[in-house]
């Protein structure tokens, strides 16, 4: 028996979907279900209960609900425990996006889409990623105590870092995945209205989604944000999205740069992908790009992160403490490719003084 496990809570209407729920997270012996409830209510005063006791690292939520829907419960739930982390489990994060944003707008730590309304997924894939997912939104849990999760290893982590380019960067890059929508909030919100260079951005994300988390980063930042169509030219201080099952790279044009659109292959699994964007950019730009990577599974971006430092551009990533997964961040930490690596909560003020510079 593993000590102090992972203590996970499933709130959903449904039987068939807390079964099924129930079979993918007790596959994992760091994981157990301590409760499960049919509505928000239920959940409430069973984490107002745990409080200080036990208390429960994830909450899986269902949004529509009898008695107390999701959404009403979020704020609820947070406020009975700060450090709680809900992952929003619902069929209306495929059919309707805007509602999983509004639930990450509430406080929900992330979202999954149910078993079933993934039918044509990989079921494999989708218990990996919602798996990593838990797991991660419990590290951060378990972070706001000072405790290490279960199975945590925290290793050797000393990486060589790289001395910082001398041209300052004409372009900022972002490629994010796991947890990537809070982190991206955080981010843009503390960049502003400060950015001074182009800004594009992949986000792992299915079409729809793409192009309501562009209109929420807006208006998180103030900064103008919206999915690139193909052929749009780059504008300082406005962010690209790589708009869902497209990738997106950047081409040079005139004094300027341009975002191209692309229905290739998947890369790295993904479509969009980081490593076209990167990897196109550090060409355009001669070099002269600051490229970010954000929280996120897989080594999507180590890629084209490479070619980035090849070209003379500059690299940060994301922080192992403050990702939700340190698979990405970690790929190009590790590889030697940074010239920082820092928690989220730093990463727009070093954004902010290396653009400063241009």
């Amino acid at each position: 028996m593993i000590a102090d496990p992972v203590r996970v809570m499933l709130c959903d209407d449904s039987a068939v979907t807390r079964s099924a729920l129930s079979r993918i997270v007790e596959s994992d012996p760091l994981l157990r279900i301590v409760a499960r409830s049919g509505d928000g209510q239920q959940a409430l005063t069973e984490v107002s209960r745990r409080v200080g006791n036990q208390p429960i690292d994830v909450l899986l939520l269902d949004i529509e609900m009898p008695v107390m829907d999701g959404l009403t419960a979020i704020p609820l739930l947070l406020r009975a425990d700060p450090r709680l982390r809900i992952l929003v489990v619902s069929s209306h994060t495929t059919t309707g996006a805007d509602t999983a944003l509004r639930a990450l707008h509430l406080g929900a730590a992330d979202y999954v889409t149910k078993p079933s309304a993934r039918e044509d997924a990989n079921s494999e894939l989708f218990e990996q990623e919602f798996l990593a997912k838990v797991r991660g939104q419990a590290k951060l849990a378990r972070n706001a105590l000072g405790m290490s999760a279960p199975g945590a290893k925290p290793g050797d982590r000393r990486m060589t870092l790289r001395p910082m380019a001398s041209e300052p960067p004409e372009l900022l890059a972002i490629g994010s995945s796991t947890g990537g929508p809070q982190a991206l909030f955080m981010l843009m919100k503390d960049l502003g209205r400060r950015l001074r260079v182009p800004a594009v951005l992949t986000q792992h994300m299915p079409p729809n989604f793409t192009t309501l988390l562009s209109e929420h980063l807006g208006r998180v930042s103030g900064i103008p944000c919206r999915e690139a169509t193909d052929g749009e030219p780059l504008a300082a201080g406005t962010l690209l999205m790589a708009p869902g099952d497209r990738h997106m790279v950047i081409e040079s044009s005139g004094s300027g740069f341009r975002a191209r659109l692309s229905d290739g292959p998947q890369v790295n699994f993904c479509r969009p992908a980081v490593d076209p964007m990167f990897r196109s950019a550090a060409v355009a730009t001669g070099g002269r790009m600051l490229a970010v990577v954000l929280t996120g599974m897989g080594q999507d971006g180590l890629a084209g992160t490479t070619a980035v430092i090849e070209a003379g551009g500059t690299a940060l990533a994301q922080d192992e403490t403050t990702s939700v997964v340190w698979g990405m961040p970690g790929a190009i930490a590790q590889a030697g490719l940074c010239h920082a690596v820092l928690p989220l909560p730093s990463m727009a003020a070093k954004i902010l003084e290396l653009t400063r510079q241009s």
